[in-house]
């Protein structure tokens, strides 16, 4: 793989986009699908698998195609066993996987569940019954490289005579000279991961610490103030920039942006950005590194048009259920001996992409903390829960609490015999990194007893750019107690690069945050934007977080199975493709956390088109091929 270079915004490279010829499906695509060479595509499809393409053609109906590509399977499984089967024993193992995944796609029971055949669309594009069909090029992109999979011409390493032996250079030789062979191996591996985190400056880059002081003093400047007011959390927070043409005068938008900034706040849309975190931001957008961070905060156009078409129906973007899973006011619970509390419902700054956002009224309003009745029967019911023994303090953000209110809760959790575990969700080493005082550091550590009890820090950085030389102090000022602080990175198409996520975790660790958990991005309608498939999150895992250190890669990617909870994508036993919709879009199977405990439900979940998050990609400027194994990713 090479890292490739950083570009501006360009069209698509893999279709071109002509005047007139859309193509939209059946099932409604957010957007239209622009063909060229539609039948190219069609040909690449065959020529990918001739047997398959033979099967589906000489089948009179769709059940002898079923019945047909049933033999085929099974007897090239069995072949992958023979003695003069010459595949390389990976080769084979991504074709055994091929197989087990056509057989799942092919399934009557998946058709029923999914109500889609994508066997029914491969029959009839073989039988040139085109004439209601109408299948993306993300449809026959996902068949062209799984029909290569099951032949055995994935790609995956770029076979060659040696690769095809399976014996690499060094398990020929012995002693110090395979070591040294081994040696220079695994330096070229260290070099291109160099090369990619090159791409990735954090906030400790020393050029970017000048940038960022000359936009602090920009902005504080502007309202009036000092550097001493300015790292001050009260300060932070009687300034947080929640009217347009505050932002616009100290920050470059685009016009899509501003606009939907204008129209969120004349729909009463909760956004907000403390002065702090709009200093990260890039004063010329051109630069670039800032993508992320402007991402996180500046609502889209199209996650401002579809809350304020769905303002009165705040249930409509609760995907996990929260509603369904509070068995009393401020309450949530999933697991057995775990309760999430949220005393406080909102935030310094609004994430677009917050699991919770649907539940804020408005960014710092005055009335979001819960009445002290509400608050005190919440903490009774998780006295009388002896269950409970890891409560996770969230909401919104406790930590805009004043020192007394956190006090008060913690004290009555701590009271609390069976709690040995109290965490503080909060994302203010982020984004108000100066509300870490010594009085409030010195405030938790009194609650934190080794043995007896602990207390923990869970926060949410989710680009290397958001780590700077405050948010390393307020981080260390909490490890200095003896505090751990945790990760919980959001994976979306801005931090889903080549080793961006992976330099995000070296960085942490860098300023002793520990990666925890890697969220594959909630399946909200307003913010699909911002998600990413599936498969580049298990690629992301293998290919790129597996050339750390362990230390450096802690963190469990999951998903979250609505009403349920996490579902550890690593374990793959736990979730499963079961078809291909002709908008291009995997539908998986995740098994709930339950599995063999007790028999809960599966969830069927429809994942975001992997040829449309490369063709994203493509319009950032990446080199596709980088990403080539993406489709064997199941």
């Amino acid at each position: 793989m090479s890292a490739g270079k950083k570009g501006k915004n360009r069209p698509p490279v893999s279709v071109k986009i002509v005047e007139g010829e859309v193509f939209a499906d059946v099932l409604e695509l957010e957007k239209p699908r622009f063909i060229v060479d539609y039948d190219k595509y069609v040909d690449m499809l065959w020529e990918a698998n001739p047997a398959i393409h033979a099967a589906l053609k000489k089948s009179g109906s769709l059940e002898t195609a079923r019945d047909n590509l049933y033999r085929y399977l099974e007897r090239t499984e069995r072949g992958v066993f023979a003695v003069d089967n010459d595949l390389h024993i990976l080769e084979k193992t991504v074709v055994r996987q091929s197989i087990r995944v056509f057989k799942s796609i092919i399934g009557p029971i998946n058709e029923k569940r999914t109500q889609v055949s994508a066997l029914d669309c491969l029959w009839k594009l073989a039988r040139n019954k085109r004439e209601d069909l109408k299948v993306s090029i993300g449809f026959l992109l996902e068949f062209i490289n799984l029909f290569r999979g099951v032949a055995g011409k994935s790609n995956i390493y770029r076979e060659n005579e040696e690769v095809k032996k399976g014996i690499p250079d060094f398990m020929k030789m012995e002693g110090r000279e395979a070591a040294q062979k081994r040696s220079e191996v695994l330096d070229d591996m260290s070099e291109t991961v160099r090369k990619y985190f090159r791409r990735f400056p954090s906030g400790l880059d020393e050029e970017v610490v000048e940038w960022r002081r000359q936009n602090s003093e920009r902005i504080w400047k502007y309202f009036g103030a000092t550097e001493k007011k300015w790292r001050t959390y009260a300060w932070q927070m009687e300034h947080v920039i929640k009217d347009p043409d505050t932002l616009l005068a100290l920050v470059e938008l685009p016009v899509p942006i501003k606009e939907a900034v204008r129209k969120a706040a004349g729909y009463h849309i909760p956004w907000g950005i403390t002065p702090y975190y709009l200093s990260l931001m890039d004063r010329n957008p051109a630069v670039g590194y800032d993508h992320a961070i402007r991402a996180q905060v500046l609502p889209p156009p199209e996650y401002v048009d579809t809350l304020a078409e769905h303002r009165g129906e705040r249930n409509v973007f609760d995907f996990m259920g929260e509603h369904d899973t509070s068995p009393i006011d401020l309450i949530t619970r999933r697991y057995p001996s775990i309760c999430i509390l949220k005393p406080y419902n909102t935030c310094p700054q609004i994430c677009v992409y917050c699991q919770r956002n649907w539940e804020i009224d408005e960014c710092l309003a005055p009335d979001a903390l819960a009445p002290e009745k509400t608050i005190n029967t919440a903490l009774d019911w998780i006295e009388n829960h002896p269950a409970i023994g890891d409560v996770l303090v969230t909401g919104g953000d406790p930590l805009v609490m004043e020192d007394g209110r956190i006090k008060h809760l913690l004290q009555r959790l701590s009271a609390v015999k069976h709690i040995y575990r109290i965490r503080l969700g909060t994302r203010t080493p982020v984004t108000l990194p100066f509300r870490w005082t010594d009085k409030l550091v010195g405030m938790l550590a009194e609650f934190h007893e080794p043995g007896r009890r602990e207390i923990t820090v869970v926060t949410h950085f989710i680009h290397p750019y958001e780590i700077t030389p405050e948010a390393r102090d307020a981080v260390q000022k909490i490890r200095r107690q003896g505090i751990s602080v945790y990760n919980q990175q959001v994976f979306t198409v801005e931090n889903s690069r080549r080793f961006e996520t992976a330099k995000l975790r070296l960085d942490l660790k860098s300023i002793g945050v520990d990666p925890y958990y890697t969220f594959n991005m909630k399946g909200k309608c307003e913010t699909r934007r911002y998600m990413v498939p599936v498969a580049r999150i298990l690629q992301e895992l293998k290919e790129e977080s597996r050339l750390l250190p362990g230390l450096d890669r802690t963190d469990e990617a999951v998903f979250n199975v609505p009403k349920l909870g996490k579902n550890h994508l690593r374990a793959t036993q736990d979730h499963r493709l079961v078809m291909i919709r002709p908008d291009g879009c995997r539908v998986y199977e995740f098994h709930p956390w339950e599995k063999n405990i007790r028999p809960e439900p599966p969830y069927n979940y429809v994942d975001v088109s992997i040829y449309d998050y490369l063709e994203e990609l493509a319009a950032r400027g990446e080199n596709i091929s980088d990403y080539r194994t993406i489709w064997f990713y199941y």
